[in-house]
C-alpha cells in the first residue's frame, strides 16, 4: 500500500512520513558521484537520512539498479562511500517534480551511519 491506495476504508491513510524507519533532513546541495554498469554519473544529494537519500540528477537510473556512490557532508571533509539500491526513479516531466532517484544504503558502516544520524539531530 503506498500512500493509502489499496485500502477499502476511506477514513485511512498511511503517510509517507509514518512509513520510514529513519529520520531524515533536508541537506545542503551535496554532489554525489557514482558509479554503475552504464558508467559514471553525478547527481546532487537533496535529502538524507540514515537509510538511504534522494539523488537529484538528468539522468535516473531504473528501480533495483545497484550504484557504488561517494559523497561529502556540508562540514566533513571525509568521504562517505557505500554500495545502494535504487528504490524509486522519478524521470524529468516539464511542470513536475523534480527528476532523481531515491537510493537505499546497502552497506554503509556502522560509523558513517552514526556520522549522518549526529548531522541530521544538531540541524
Amino acid at each position: 500500500m503506498e500512500n493509502g491506495k489499496g485500502h477499502d476504508d476511506d477514513s485511512f491513510v498511511m503517510l509517507r512520513s509514518e512509513s520510514r524507519k529513519h529520520l531524515r533532513k533536508q541537506i545542503l546541495v551535496l554532489q554525489v558521484k557514482g558509479a554503475d554498469k552504464k558508467g559514471v554519473f553525478f547527481g546532487y544529494a537533496k535529502t538524507l537520512g540514515c537509510g538511504g537519500m534522494f539523488i537529484a540528477s538528468v539522468n535516473p537510473r531504473k528501480v533495483g539498479t545497484e550504484l557504488e556512490i561517494t559523497f561529502k557532508l556540508d562540514g566533513d571533509d571525509r568521504d562517505f562511500r557505500c554500495r545502494c539500491v535504487v528504490v524509486w526513479s522519478r524521470e524529468y516531466e516539464p511542470h513536475g517534480h523534480e527528476p532523481g532517484i531515491g537510493v537505499r544504503f546497502l552497506d554503509l558502516d556502522d560509523g558513517d551511519r552514526k556520522r549522518i544520524e549526529d548531522m541530521i539531530k544538531r540541524r
